[in-house]
Formats: structure tokens, sequence, C-alpha cells
């Protein structure tokens, strides 16, 4: 393990970063694609280093987890980055108004010079990294803070980015919330935050006394809405898959199903038999990853346990008969917090797992008499970072697209939409602001700075002072030019 840097240290850093910044504003392409490919390779070389780290901190998340969700995702947003880089490194020529020709106007897309990550625990190293991608192409500096619930993944990322990284390019560091406090409060370029939506108002809060401007990808109460004429059984495999990676520790999983009222039954059996699919038990099964501390288990059970309290129906999913003993006591200390899937019927407005994010793996299912009902209650909530939605009709498809505000959406599936390279990803109102992934994250740590070109044949001068009959007829022709 590595030592956390001193806020002395962290300092310094800073001014290292922003100097090196401001000595070169105009970072070459061949530079940028120089780093990219070293974070490319620190990945290939070193992945299964990073996710037996997680597998440490965790406790019981399997490697194979990790390869998919986060490292497997990093290789492909690079792949896509180096593809199109040169592309998006150009400038942008625009179309000159007839009243300013023939001059001419262009975009220049530049570094911003230093930007902060502050990354979470439940992906850690794909939402810490993956914003690492976008600041790198822009050719800008990056200060990564890991999350210090994931001491073993964040000192090897320290330890494998100063192998491959000088530090006035790309560094790490470690510490606790404190830290994070610290950096928030410096005067970066940019700021890119991922976690609750509590923490995140303070984070926006700290930045604002500098102007820094702020990505802040947050939660919320993502909704999946079941249409009356969906496959109930693919429907209720998918949202199984989008709400147990990961134990529901994914900041994009279901947080709740609406589904149209009657069927709460025949949903409960399918999604039983897609938990018994991909999960025939729970305890022990290196596939099914462990609540990330016993705090966050307690408040899971706290959760629940008040639910039940005040009249709501709690299923807790059972390991299918003859599946393979919990293992012997001493195996991975994350076992004992592998909770199992549950579902909760009957929830009301006034419970806590009806307020708040869940993260974990507990599914309130709601029932809806008309579509309308279920729009009315997404819109009468914050605007959450995901929304799904199951159906045939197209038309009734688009309806609910056109009626709710969210940051992302997947039709037909759960979370895949983070993974398509080409669309953005961020959350909007209190699931955020700001997206990155691909070329909208390219942009995100860019400064697109406007130039105009002056011809010397400019008709400017028409439009100077004095004032008079002239000026008259030239604003005349130029209205009507509009």
């Amino acid at each position: 393990m590595m030592a956390a840097m001193t806020p002395h240290d962290i300092r310094q850093c800073f001014e290292l970063q922003r100097q090196a910044s401001r000595a070169q504003p105009d970072v070459p392409l061949t530079l940028r694609r120089e780093r990219l490919l070293r974070l490319s390779k620190l990945l290939d070389e070193h992945g299964p280093l990073l996710a037996a780290a997680v597998q440490a901190d965790f406790g019981m998340r399997s490697p194979r987890l990790t390869e998919v969700a986060d490292l497997f995702v990093l290789r492909s947003q690079l792949a896509h980055t180096l593809r199109h880089l040169a592309r998006w490194c150009r400038r942008s020529r625009v179309r000159t108004p007839l009243y300013l020709q023939p001059a001419r106007g262009w975009v220049e897309r530049q570094p911003l010079g230093v930007v902060c990550v502050i990354g979470p625990w439940n992906y850690p190293v794909q939402m810490t990294l993956a914003p690492v991608i976008g600041a790198l192409a822009a050719g800008n500096r990056v200060m990564l803070k890991p999350s210090e619930l994931t001491p073993h993944t964040s000192a090897q990322l320290a330890a494998l980015v100063a192998q491959f990284f000088a530090s006035d390019e790309f560094c790490v560091v470690q510490g606790d919330a404190a830290t994070a406090a610290l950096l928030a409060s410096l005067p970066f370029d940019h700021l890119v935050f991922t976690g609750s939506t509590a923490v995140g108002r303070r984070v926006a809060q700290a930045a604002a006394a500098n102007l820094t401007p702020t990505t802040l990808e947050l939660g919320g109460k993502s909704p999946a809405i079941i249409d009356a004429d969906c496959d109930l059984q693919d429907a209720a495999l998918k949202i199984a898959h989008g709400k147990l990676l990961n134990a529901g520790q994914t900041c994009i999983a279901p947080d709740y199903v609406m589904l149209p009222r009657g069927n709460e039954a025949a949903f409960a059996e399918a999604y039983r038999a897609a938990v018994a699919r991909l999960y025939p038990y729970f305890e022990g099964n290196p596939d099914y990853a462990s609540i990330i501390t016993p705090r966050h288990l307690a408040r899971l059970r706290t959760m629940l346990q008040q639910a039940q309290t005040l009249g709501a129906e709690v299923q807790v999913m059972q390991s299918v008969p003859g599946a393979p003993a919990p293992p012997p006591q001493g195996i991975g200390d994350g076992v004992g917090r592998q909770m199992a899937p549950t579902l909760v019927f009957g929830a009301t407005p006034g419970m806590q797992i009806l307020q708040e994010e869940i993260f974990g793996p507990v599914l309130p299912v709601l029932g809806y008499e008309r579509l309308d009902d279920a729009v009315a209650h997404i819109n009468a909530g914050p605007r959450p970072l995901a929304l799904y939605w199951f159906g045939r009709s197209e038309a009734v498809r688009d309806d609910v697209l056109r009626r709710t505000v969210s940051g992302g959406v997947s039709v037909n599936d759960t979370l895949l939409h983070i993974a398509h390279d080409r669309l953005p990803f961020g959350g909007v109102g209190d699931s955020g602001w700001g997206a990155y992934h691909g070329e909208a994250g390219f942009l995100r740590f860019c400064h697109q700075k406007p130039v105009l070109v002056q011809s010397r044949w400019s008709l400017g001068p028409l439009l100077y002072p004095p004032y008079g009959a002239r000026f008259d007829r030239v604003m005349a022709l130029l209205r009507r030019l509009l």
C-alpha cells in the first residue's frame, strides 16, 4: 500500500501540472496519442493486478466481472478514441454569415489545462479512468483521486500510473474525504466527480469558489417501465442482470420497476427464474459481488426492515436446491456481505426504499393502472440518471421518451447505453450535469475557441460612427438579408 500524499504534496503536484499546462497550451496530436497508448498498455499489462486489487477491496468480486465491467469498457473507449482522435482535434470550420463576409471563421479545440477526477468505489477502475481518457485525449493534465473505500485498487492505480506517466502529466492522489475536499478547493480548469448527489452538491459548491467548471455524474432512482405487451420473461432477465451486476452497486442500475397492476405475481416468478439462471447461489458465489462494507450492508437491511414494518411484502430470493454449499469460514472476507436478491411489493412513498437511491440488490415493484400514472410518478421525483423501457410498440416507446427526462435510456435492456462509445454518458438535474465518453467527452474537456479572420475587404467600417443616413441604409439592407 502506498502512502497518501500530504496536502503540501497535493498542492505541489497541482502547481507542477498547472505550470506545465501553461507552458504547453498546444499539445500535439502525437503526444496525446502516445499518452493514450501508455494508458492502454497499462491496462493490457496489469489488468489482472487491478482485478485482484478490486477483489481484495470488495472481499468477493470476480476478476471476470472486473474484466467485463471495468477493463473491457475502458479498452473499447480507448480504441474508439484513438481511432477518431485526429478528426476530433481538427479545427471546425463554420459558415460565415453574409453580413460578415468575406471574413472566415472556425473553432479551435484547445486543452483546458489541468483536470481533476474524483472517482467512486463501485467500479473503481472504469469509473475513475473513463473521464481520464477524454481528458488526456483533449490534451489536458490529470490529477485522479480514487475512493478511499477501495484502498487496494487506489494504491495499485497510484503505483501503475507513476510507472507509466510523469507526475506533471497524470498522477494519482490517495486519501480520504478531506483529501477530496482539498482537491475540490483548488483552481482546476475542470473537475469531474462521480458519487452521491449529496456529496456532489458540496463538490460543486467548493469548485464554484474558483469558477471551476464541473462534470457531476451522480445517481438517483432509475426506473424500469414494463409495458403491457412486453415479453415478461425477457424483461425480468434483463432487469435482473442490470440490478444484480455488482450486487446492485451500479449508479445506473434499475432502482425500481413499474408494471401494469395485476402482473406482480407473474413478474415475481419470472424474476425468481432469472435470478436462478444468473446466480444459482449467493453466498460464496464468485460471480456475485459482496456489498462493499458492513456499514453499507447495514443500511440496506435497515431499509428493508423499515419497509416490512410499514406493511410492504419482502420476498428474499433463495439459492437453487442442490447449488454449491457455502464455503468454509475464512474464504474471502466479503462472503458474509453477499446479500440475497430481494423483491419488495407494496412499498409506499414514506418508506426509505422509495426515497433514497438503493444501491444494492433490493428491487421495489410498483403497479400502475395507466401508462400516464407511471410517467407522472417518474416526473414527480428528481430526474433519474437512467430510464429503462420494455415493450414492443414504438409509438408507446417514443411517447415515454418524449414525456420523461433522464440522463440516458436503454430500450428493452438495461445498462448498455453506457457501453456505447458514440453515446454521451451523464446525468441531468439531481442526477448530475455534463457528459463524457467518445467525442462528447473529448469536447467536454476542450475549450472551443472561436476564431474570426477578417478580410482586407471588410464591410465593417460601414457600421462605424458617425451614424447617419448611410448607416440607416446599410442596416435596412442587412435586415432584409437576414
